[in-house]
């Protein structure tokens, strides 16, 4: 029986745990907390983002838990509001995290958001929709980001939330290579052909809502239950090991102790049990929980035949 492993290899060298801690939806008093629980118990990759509002508290977790900088890994992501000053975002994170550089910088969404009165970071149009700029060229965030990774103000850059037709025309224009594509990932969303369209350019797919987040009767599927009961852990475990041992970084979020700590927990599926997880979509459980309204179509399109 192999051993999954407990890192992976970016395209710039470096490695990147395989279990992150995510921060998404991490309340307030409750994420710093977590964050320096997590560090001081094994966990050394922090995921986080300028939108979830708590980048300060999360630095504060970081401090607290006594962790050497230098032996944490830190993502952020750039918001969509940043995209025509990407310097100015990221010093908004180093300043929020409390630290001198990422060793991940993503762009968040493959979307620029205009700002106006109505807010700096979810501004809306006058009837409601979101106030999306549709002419804004992606290469020209990608350009910016290439700056400050050759810079040394992060040590690695990538995206989220992008489907292959945005990789394609990004690929026209890009001099450095996404290192990551952070995505909605689970048994119910595999997303099959994004992950063969990254493995074959070299980038890594992390998983995020592993766990299915809310509405998605993951934990409660009998199938995933049987493989649970079958290898004697829990469904938890089972879907957070199956990124790790199909090659794809995972980041289950929980702010509670014994969740944390058991989420850490990676075992080795055996290729029959991956076959069978990999093929639930297909049998009409498919189901995209993440789906924010920006009102337009960002190339998933198709992500139930995937």
């Amino acid at each position: 029986m192999g051993t999954p492993p407990t890192q992976f290899k970016l395209n710039t060298g470096a490695q990147i745990p395989a279990v992150g801690l995510g921060t998404w939806r991490a309340e307030p008093g409750q994420v710093r907390r977590a964050v320096s629980f997590a560090l001081k118990n094994g966990y050394s990759h922090i995921d986080a983002a300028l939108i979830y509002g708590n980048e300060h508290e999360v630095g504060q977790g970081i401090k607290d838990s006594g962790v050497p900088r230098e032996d944490i890994f830190i993502t952020s992501k750039l918001w969509n509001t940043y995209h025509p000053n990407v310097e100015e975002g990221l010093q908004k994170t180093l300043d929020a995290l409390g630290t001198h550089y990422l060793d991940l910088y993503l762009v968040h969404w493959p979307v620029r958001l205009v700002p106006n009165q109505t807010s700096a970071l979810l501004p809306v149009n006058p009837d409601g929709t979101r106030s999306v700029d549709r002419s804004w060229d992606q290469s020209d965030t990608w350009r910016q980001m290439e700056q400050v990774y050759k810079a040394g103000k992060v040590k690695a850059i990538g995206v989220a939330n992008w489907s292959v037709p945005y990789l394609e025309e990004l690929k026209k224009k890009w001099t450095v290579v996404p290192a990551v594509n952070q995505v909605e990932l689970h048994p119910f969303l595999p997303q099959h052909a994004l992950k063969d369209w990254c493995d074959k350019h070299g980038i890594l797919l992390e998983a995020y809502s592993p766990l299915g987040s809310e509405g998605a009767p993951l934990m409660s599927d009998p199938v995933i239950q049987a493989i649970a009961k079958k290898n004697d852990v829990s469904p938890a475990t089972v879907l957070i090991s199956y990124h790790v041992n199909r090659g794809v970084v995972v980041l289950p979020k929980s702010t509670k102790e014994d969740r944390i700590l058991s989420n850490s927990q990676v075992v080795h599926l055996s290729r029959e049990d991956m076959d069978v997880l990999n093929d639930l979509a297909t049998q009409g459980k498919a189901k995209r929980i993440n789906t924010p309204l920006f009102g337009w179509d960002l190339g998933f399109a198709d992500w139930y035949k995937q």
